[in-house]
């Protein structure tokens, strides 16, 4: 364990004693569901608000176009809120990147809308955790180390997307350009309960896949018919054989078909694939492919594949390592044991890894149940992991490396 230093004690200070909690619930009060579109102008507005406290250049940056299939196959524009991004001294010799999302996963039809203290140290709500807290204390961290004298030593761009939940789609090209020429990136999903980090991170890809048939009478001539529900249903099975070491599939859902006496001429399955290794990505593109040729043949369908991999693997490679080093060893100087482990899990971080940049992608609060109305914050994490992330930025700005 090294010593603080005299700049590092009082840095930290600062980001602690910014009032994390109540920007917290503040912010989670808000319904951000991410296709609630008014509800993320209203906290992207709160954001920008709190972030204007930095110096730099602040703008809400609108996304980039997308698409959904609906579930009769049509393709329609999908609207998404606009992002966060702040730019803050481009020139300094060491440029980092903070990235973190204000969307949750709770609609604004949910019945999961209110926060409710469990006890003196525990929040629950939807979004204290996952991230409105995480988003204030990197807000903090920032403010600490921007009164520090080392400020002028780091630049960095802030990205705070409205649409992570659903895989980034109009924010992807923004993430990527922030990440250029990064010597880091720290992205704020939380830890969880114990602290531990994720590590290793697999990979997921989603479709939405269009199969087009015959339609022809059920009782009269219906060997004249080309069953697209028949032609999913197969696809789906024959891509469950490939579930096995490095590769996980489901097929979640099959839509389509209609009367019972008429042969179904339209389905949409909906699939998830997610591979551990990039070696296991490319093997399930493979499969895919194959698959959906031999079944469009066989079965006479047209079959249309929408959607692909929005989240590559990302595994730990020595420069990764380096900055889960220098986290534990900051941790360690905190009288926090870091730890951290694989995960199925996928975030931005594996975006930004792909990008080239070693990223932490769980410098947040730690909590839990994220993704549920049990979802939790552990309130004395909101100080300690501001504290945490203030002083690996204070070491980057310091070391000029990893």
């Amino acid at each position: 364990m090294t010593e603080l230093t005299t700049i590092e004690r009082d840095t930290l200070d600062r980001a602690a004693n910014e009032p994390l909690l109540d920007q917290t619930q503040d912010w989670a009060k808000v319904n951000t569901g991410s296709a609630n579109l008014a509800g993320l102008k209203t906290v992207a507005g709160k954001l920008a608000d709190a972030f204007s406290a930095l110096p730099g250049e602040l703008q809400l940056r609108s996304p980039e176009p997308s698409e959904v299939v609906a579930s009769d196959g049509t393709v329609h524009q999908r609207e998404t809120g606009k992002n966060l991004h702040l730019k803050v001294r481009p020139d300094a010799p060491v440029q980092v990147l903070l990235t973190g999302h204000m969307d949750t996963v709770f609609g604004e039809d949910h019945p999961f809308q209110e926060l409710t203290w469990l006890d003196d140290n525990t929040l629950n709500g939807p979004g204290v955790t996952d991230m409105k807290g995480c988003i204030a204390l990197m807000l903090a961290a920032l403010k600490g180390v921007e009164a520090s004298p080392l400020a002028d030593r780091i630049g960095y761009e802030v990205v705070i997307n409205s649409d992570e939940e659903i895989g980034s789609p109009g924010s992807a090209k923004l993430l990527a350009e922030a990440a250029r020429c990064k010597l880091a990136a720290l992205t704020y999903e939380p830890a969880l309960p114990d602290g531990t980090l994720a590590g290793a991170r697999g990979g997921s890809g989603n479709w939405s896949i269009v199969i087009t048939g015959k339609s022809a009478h059920a009782g009269r001539n219906p060997e004249e018919g080309r069953s697209a529900l028949l032609a999913a249903a197969e696809l789906a099975l024959r891509l469950e054989e490939a579930i096995g070491p490095g590769l996980k599939v489901n097929p979640a859902k099959i839509e389509g078909g209609g009367a019972n006496n008429v042969v179904p001429d339209h389905a949409v399955l909906r699939l998830n694939m997610r591979p551990e290794t990039p070696e296991d990505q490319e093997r399930a593109q493979g499969i895919l492919d194959r698959t959906v040729e031999e079944i469009a043949k066989r079965r006479e369908v047209g079959i249309h594949v929408h959607g692909g991999f929005g989240r590559p693997p990302k595994p730990i490679d020595d420069k990764a390592a380096k900055l889960f080093g220098l986290v534990k060893e900051c941790g360690g100087d905190l009288g926090l044991d870091i730890a951290w482990k694989s995960t199925g899990g996928v975030c931005d971080g594996n975006n930004i890894a792909a990008c080239g940049v070693p990223v932490v992608d769980t410098m947040g609060v730690r909590g839990g149940a994220i993704h549920s109305s049990d979802e939790f914050l552990m309130v004395d994490s909101l100080p300690e992991r501001a504290r945490l992330s203030a002083l690996v930025l204070l070491r980057l700005a310091e070391r000029g490396t990893l």
